[in-house]
């Protein structure tokens, strides 16, 4: 079992940065991949980013790419979002996700632990 907690969302303008951190119980948290998802009021889940074990191999959403940085440091298991250029369109619950498999997956049925989300709210 694993447990997921993430931190770090909050109210931010239009243009600004914010970081996410998701933090994972687990010894064997370094051979998971990870992934971040995000759901807006009304609108389904989505795939924002994923990372797989070895931290070199990462996948973006075409909304964010060359904003966004997914990264992790499994000595502390913990997995981090950078949202730089944060647009309005970026406002949403962010979930982090395990998927205990060395890979990863834009598919939110093949993860297998979430976390509770984090809201982020980017304001004009």
């Amino acid at each position: 079992q694993v447990q997921l907690v993430e931190s770090g969302g909050g109210l931010v303008q239009a243009g600004g940065s914010l970081r996410l951190s998701c933090v994972a119980s687990g010894r064997t948290f370094s051979g998971y991949s990870m992934g971040w998802f995000r759901q807006a009021p009304g609108k389904e889940r989505e795939f924002v980013a994923g990372i797989r074990r070895s931290g070199s191999d990462t996948d973006y959403a075409d909304s964010v790419k060359g904003r966004f940085t997914i990264s992790r440091d499994n000595a502390k298991n913990t997995v981090y979002l950078q949202m730089n250029s944060l647009k309005p369109e970026d406002t949403a619950v962010y979930y982090c996700a395990v998927r205990r498999s060395p890979y990863g997956s834009s598919w939110p049925k093949e993860y297998d632990y979430w976390g509770q989300g984090t809201q982020v709210t980017v304001s004009t």
